[in-house]
């Protein structure tokens, strides 16, 4: 017993021990808890590394693109313009658009594998703020929706495509994609939230997105096509948001489908992230 207590007493006299002890450990103090911001870009960033060690996740956003946009300009563009040149210049801001669109559905896929895997318990339990991984997989897919939007237009202009609204239009263009295409994941957050597997996510996703990106004026114009059909096609959001970015893309913006495609956005996110938020506060 008094050996043991010589030992304690001589290891409390002892700084250089206690130092590297601290040493050993890191510090003398715990770590300050990482804020809404710093953890939502952390979240963000672990998108990032998972596309870096899975490179196939950018298929989506590159072979895609680049495969609609060839396809459907060459092999639509001489029946519906007379040339590919023609029908291009009409339908590149649509391509643009059902592709980022399309992609939407990847955060939700993201989440759903995370629960599936049990990797969703384990950042539950982190002491962070609570939303962080929701924001930081939005942040990630807004980088991929830019990346898609780039990878259209860059084989657009490589095979002929040139906008009147200039670099300002399509940059303009691309961020009112961006804003409508963020709100509309947290719908698909909330599929995500509540089926069993990834698969399911897709096949939900894929059965809504598939009407309201092609019944639109992305490939045609309304006035081409049977009445009961335009009467689809003129309130269709998809319609709205291609008409937008098309305007601003030919140099000819409309602000009453700017306006409404930035109220469409902050309507949809109001309505469904609150909803997505409780389900993911709730979710064992």
């Amino acid at each position: 017993m008094t050996t043991t207590t010589r030992a304690e007493s001589a290891h409390q006299d002892d700084p250089a021990l206690d130092a590297s002890v601290i040493a050993a450990v890191g510090g003398a103090g715990r770590p300050r808890h990482a804020g809404p911001v710093s953890a939502s870009l952390t979240y963000g960033w672990r998108a990032l590394l998972k596309i870096k060690h899975v490179p196939e996740q950018l298929f989506d956003v590159t072979m895609f693109p680049i495969m609609f946009t060839l396809m459907f300009t060459y092999v639509f563009g001489g029946a519906m313009a007379g040339s590919p040149g023609e029908y291009l210049q009409y339908a590149l801001p649509g391509i643009l658009t059902q592709t980022v669109v399309f992609i939407t559905m990847y955060t939700a896929m993201t989440i759903n594998t995370d629960i599936e895997k049990g990797v969703f318990d384990r950042f539950r339990s982190l002491p962070v703020w609570r939303p962080a991984l929701l924001v930081g997989a939005l942040l990630g897919d807004a980088l991929r929706y830019v990346i898609a939007s780039t990878v259209v237009l860059t084989v657009g202009v490589a095979i002929g495509y040139r906008a009147p609204g200039g670099l300002l239009g399509v940059v303009a263009a691309v961020a009112l994609l961006v804003l409508f295409c963020v709100s509309l994941t947290w719908l698909w957050l909330i599929v995500g939230l509540k089926v069993r597997t990834p698969n399911a996510v897709m096949g939900i996703s894929m059965m809504v997105l598939f009407p309201l990106t092609f019944v639109s004026s992305v490939f045609a114009p309304p006035e081409t096509m049977p009445g009961w059909l335009q009467a689809f096609v003129d309130v269709n959001p998809v319609t709205l948001l291609v008409e937008a970015a098309r305007g601003l893309m030919d140099d000819a913006a409309d602000g009453g489908d700017i306006s409404l495609v930035v109220l469409l956005s902050v309507v949809i996110t109001a309505v469904f992230a609150p909803i997505a938020l409780r389900l993911y506060n709730r979710k064992t």
